[in-house]
């Protein structure tokens, strides 16, 4: 059971991107192909490596976003670790998405002498304020082009008695998960109260650490440098070079949406990147360029840096 479990994480991720490129490459013609492969042979470089400095700034900017909360919980690790760490973290998302959250808690635990629990509830407290902004940055792009977007998407409510039913649920194994917690005196309920307790002050390290302003400021600067590496590409393909950022901001918020449905986002950004600028006009050639150029650009890099960063951790370790 254990290995089918194992092996879903990794098959239906991939198969839902394989779905995605079969169907990008089921609704082009030939010659729209060859087109979008024009667009990506004839890719101009200065501005994909613009992008790519952009995200390499975003990766260290993390890393050392991430100090912050471990500062509060009396923890000082290595800048160059916390770096590794957090590029260590992207390439296994790659392979398995989420996995890499784990992997990158389990690599300061294994050289600064971290505990897992408390290293992973900093990384669960940093995905919080992640999807904070990301939030704002949906409602900026719904408040600038709503009707477009639920057009393009073409969206359905939730029903009341469906969200009644979840919420109803998990109160329920809330309630049952706390009177397990406290009554029980057995070794392994202790052992996994002692787990979720460090998993908490680690999540809660966000709300007393110093330098909040510092935090916020790395923060915004890394969601900054997210959409500063979106937008050059605009440039790359000719169709796309004349749209501004009410056009730009609305596909950026979608492939990042996208990202964790996949490894890494793979067959179904492209597609969704190019279904949101079809809604400003642009072609679906163009469209497929972008969100392609986009895509492969970012992953090459964090393969190669996050390749390297598994053979460099251990060299700038070796007394560990």
């Amino acid at each position: 059971m254990k290995f089918l479990r194992a092996s879903l994480k990794i098959i239906l991720p991939l198969g839902i991107g394989v779905l995605f490129i079969f169907l990008t490459f089921n609704t082009t013609t030939p010659e729209e192909r060859e087109l979008i492969y024009g667009y990506i042979r004839n890719v101009d470089l200065l501005f994909v490596l613009l992008s790519l400095l952009f995200g390499i700034l975003s990766h260290v900017s993390r890393a050392y976003r991430w100090k912050f909360m471990l500062a509060h919980l009396g923890y000082r690790p290595k800048f160059i670790n916390s770096v590794l760490a957090v590029l260590i973290a992207y390439i296994a998302n790659l392979g398995i998405p989420r996995s890499g959250e784990l992997l990158r808690a389990t690599t300061l635990s294994t050289y600064e002498d971290i505990p897992f629990e408390k290293g992973f509830g900093t990384i669960i407290a940093e995905r919080l304020v992640d999807l904070v902004i990301l939030l704002l940055f949906i409602l900026i792009a719904l408040g600038l082009q709503y009707d477009l977007i639920m057009g393009a998407l073409a969206l359905e409510t939730i029903s009341l008695p469906k969200i009644f039913l979840l919420g109803s649920v998990l109160i329920l194994l809330f309630i049952g998960l706390r009177l397990l917690f406290k009554k029980s005196q057995k070794p392994w309920v202790l052992k996994i109260k002692s787990k979720v307790q460090g998993l908490i002050e680690g999540i809660l390290s966000i709300k007393n650490m110093p330098k909040k302003g510092a935090f916020i400021a790395h923060t915004l600067f890394i969601w900054i440098m997210y959409l500063a590496m979106f937008y050059v590409i605009k440039w790359t393909v000719p169709e796309t070079a004349v749209l501004g950022l009410g056009a730009i901001l609305p596909a950026f918020v979608i492939g990042g949406l996208t990202i964790s449905a996949t490894n890494g986002g793979i067959g179904i950004y492209p597609f969704s990147v190019a279904l949101m600028l079809s809604a400003f006009d642009i072609s679906n050639e163009s469209g497929l360029a972008f969100g392609w150029i986009m895509w492969t650009s970012q992953t090459a890099m964090i393969i190669l840096f996050g390749g390297l960063a598994f053979f460099v951790l251990p060299l700038v370790n070796q007394k560990k």
